[in-house]
């Protein structure tokens, strides 16, 4: 499907974009030309604007810096070998988005503006999607409470920001993680499910100190007694067990990825035995010491299909079987990939064309 859109737009005087090493990129460090701005007062959403990418006027004073209203997407465009622009899975991404938004009480987005705003905003930016093999443009949409004043109060006014980058991949080599012990990222009945800004924030702590002991990251537990894994640092977390594709259960603790959703769907496609399902960290253990475990991967828009190399267990290190092409995370990898950019047929209708004038 395309989507015919007449938002306003106010071109960048000169463009950034010789500025760009495209095949240097790194994940974040140039930002498009331009950005979409709507703001949300007198109980409704106003019509969005393009507008150079630059400062926003606001005050110390807005809500969202007190009390954390605040939350985020984070999505991607491709091109496909016939030369087309495609967002990926731009649907689920809005619904996750709108349950996000109810979790922090803030006005819902519609379909059909989220589309248009993301469509529009990427057609203006065409030339800065990027085709070097594992590149993409990342999309932020991101929605924050604007309403200036003190007080602890659900936020009458709002800023929906949509922003984008031309990104190469989030790990270059396979990660080493460590189970957490004692930090925790989100409880049953919490966040954990909505993409907010403190769930991130709150993790930064233990994961830096992951980082000075030499991992990349944190596998999260259960808040109860750490017994079962939750999800990796910025990525849901999949396992191989006895030939069978197993990840945690979804709850509310757990972000619902969407690569995680796409995986899964596709490991029906390939013929993979799955599971979702609670997974133990004395399973994962186990299957480390009786060869039972043979694949361990990350997943998540950024991170797309990452390898874990060593996960840590009580202090220590267990290693993953070497990876290859033809490991079920190589070949999922592949076929997500071919699905993106028209190599293979997109049969579950993933692609969402963006319509460049």
């Amino acid at each position: 499907m395309t989507v015919a859109t007449e938002i306003p737009v106010q071109r960048i005087a000169k463009s950034k974009i010789d500025t760009v090493d495209f095949n240097n990129l790194g994940f974040g460090n140039y930002i498009s030309d331009h950005m979409l701005v709507a703001d949300f007062k007198n109980g409704k959403w106003h019509q969005p604007k393009i507008m150079p990418f630059g400062e926003l006027a606001m005050t110390p004073a807005i809500l969202a810096l007190h009390y954390g209203q605040s939350i985020f997407e984070g999505m991607k465009a491709f091109k496909n070998k016939a030369g087309e622009i495609v967002i990926f899975r731009i649907q689920r991404h809005h619904q996750r988005l709108n349950r996000s938004l109810e979790r922090m009480c803030m006005p819902s987005i519609s379909e059909e503006m989220f589309t248009e705003s993301l469509s529009s905003l990427i057609a203006t930016d065409a030339a800065w999607v990027p085709t070097s093999e594992g590149s993409a443009l990342y999309i932020r949409p991101v929605v924050f409470a604007t309403e200036s004043r003190l007080g602890v109060k659900i936020s009458d006014e709002y800023k929906f920001v949509v922003l984008t980058s031309p990104v190469g991949p989030y790990f270059a080599k396979p990660v080493r993680v460590k189970v957490e012990e004692h930090f925790v990222r989100a409880a049953e009945g919490g966040t954990g499910f909505a993409k907010c800004a403190g769930n991130y924030g709150g993790a930064f702590y233990p994961t830096q100190l992951a980082k000075q002991e030499g991992f990349d990251q944190v596998l999260w537990t259960d808040a109860h007694d750490h017994q079962y894994i939750d999800e990796s640092g910025a990525m849901n977390v999949m396992f191989v067990l006895n030939g069978k594709l197993v990840t945690p259960k979804l709850t509310s603790a757990i972000l619902d990825g969407v690569t995680r959703n796409s995986i899964l769907t596709l490991a029906d496609d390939m013929g993979m035995p799955k599971e979702e399902r609670k997974v133990s960290v004395a399973e994962i253990k186990a299957g480390f010491e009786n060869g039972t475990l043979t694949e361990a991967f990350g997943v998540g828009t950024a991170a797309v299909v990452s390898t874990i190399a060593i996960i840590n267990i009580g202090g220590k290190d267990y290693h993953l079987p070497a990876d290859s092409a033809s490991s079920f995370q190589q070949r999922v990898k592949k076929k997500l990939h071919d699905l993106r950019t028209g190599a293979e047929p997109d049969t579950h209708q993933w692609n969402f064309r963006v319509r460049v004038k």
